[in-house]
């Protein structure tokens, strides 16, 4: 028997080469406000290729998407669109983990249930193998028998794996698996060499079961901005103020405290139809190739000062506000609805 090569899962903030979308369907989950949600998706589609290369997979229901990705300022020559049916927008969670393996990239394609059986989800869990049937993906794609979401991990590139453990230990995602068996699937297919387990942290409305990327982000290696919360009225205090200590309590691959950066939380958005508190927040950024996406929500106190503070997190990127009310409808908002794909090592 051979030994299987160690993989690497690139972080965020190396070199992309291009980003997925998965496009809204007119009658699926956003179809009562399908045009402002389009809308939303147009703006993040013309601002990631500013960057880098798009690519989206659509449904045959939504016609004319081409001529309107050109006309919001999408490039042709930096635009793919394949034709195949799915369920939802969630591409950071239905789309492939892609790690570099013996000096080439595999296309990691883990097992979606849609959240632990929430919502359907056949034909997302099939559209990474249906791209590679299409000829999206010259790199090799690998069925992993094991359900992971791109939403519920966070990698530094220098061996640490950041997660919940609402998430990743939940009994409906990998029933069998206990928190040793978890960690050791993740150190074999990704190639970290240890995992960090947030017990707190969560947004009301998230519908995930505590996807990191919704609470903290790595920046760096060193750095880590997280969802605060300073209002002790606002529910989220307690929870999130103990995230805040579990996080000060870590200490990164070199052994040193994390450079913290809160994020302030903003003004509470609710379902327009049965008041629901909405997952707003600014920790569910996107890095590209030289920008950082951050999701804005027409908060004009806090929506500026998430931009502030994470410009310096940053240095050479720019940091671009992405209006996301329509998108966070749906309990997610802008890193949830992309995937990047890595640049082939050279």
């Amino acid at each position: 028997m051979t030994e299987r090569m160690s993989s690497f899962l690139p972080p965020e903030w190396a070199p992309q080469s291009c980003v997925m979308l998965t496009w809204p369907r007119c009658d699926g989950d956003f179809a009562r406000h399908f045009e402002a949600v389009e809308h939303n998706f147009l703006a993040i589609a013309a601002a990631i290729a500013r960057y880098e290369n798009l690519h989206v997979n659509v449904t045959t229901d939504v016609p004319g998407l081409t001529a309107r990705l050109i006309s919001a300022g999408v490039p042709r020559e930096r635009l793919r669109i394949y034709e195949l049916p799915n369920d939802d927008v969630w591409a950071r969670d239905h789309g492939p983990l892609t790690v570099i393996r013996g000096g080439r990239l595999v296309h990691l394609d883990f097992g979606f249930n849609g959240w632990g059986g929430k919502f359907p989800a056949e034909r997302d869990n099939l559209l990474t193998r249906r791209l590679a049937a299409a000829g999206a993906w010259d790199a090799p794609v690998e069925t992993v028998d094991f359900v992971l979401e791109g939403g519920s991990i966070e990698v530094d590139g220098a061996g640490t794996l950041l997660t919940t453990e609402r998430c990743l230990l939940a009994p409906t995602r990998n029933p069998g698996y206990d928190k040793a068996g978890v960690e050791a699937v993740l150190k074999e297919r990704l190639g970290v060499s240890r995992v960090l387990w947030l017990r707190h942290g969560d947004l009301l409305g998230d519908d995930t079961d505590g996807h990191i990327d919704t609470i903290a982000r790595y920046c760096d290696a060193g750095t880590i901005a997280y969802q605060a919360c300073d209002d002790r009225a606002d529910p989220h205090y307690a929870e999130l103020a103990a995230m805040a200590q579990e996080l000060a309590a870590f200490r990164s691959a070199a052994g040193k405290p994390y450079r913290l950066v809160p994020l302030p939380l903003p003004a509470a958005v609710h379902d327009p139809d049965d008041g629901r508190r909405l997952p707003a927040g600014y920790a569910n950024f996107l890095i590209v190739n030289g920008a950082v996406l951050v999701p804005v929500y027409g908060d004009p106190r806090h929506d500026p000062l998430a931009l502030e503070r994470l410009r310096p997190c940053f240095p050479g990127r720019e940091v671009v506000p992405i209006e996301c009310r329509a998108l966070i409808q749906q309990y997610g908002s802008l890193h949830c609805v992309t995937m990047q794909i890595p640049a082939p090592p050279q």
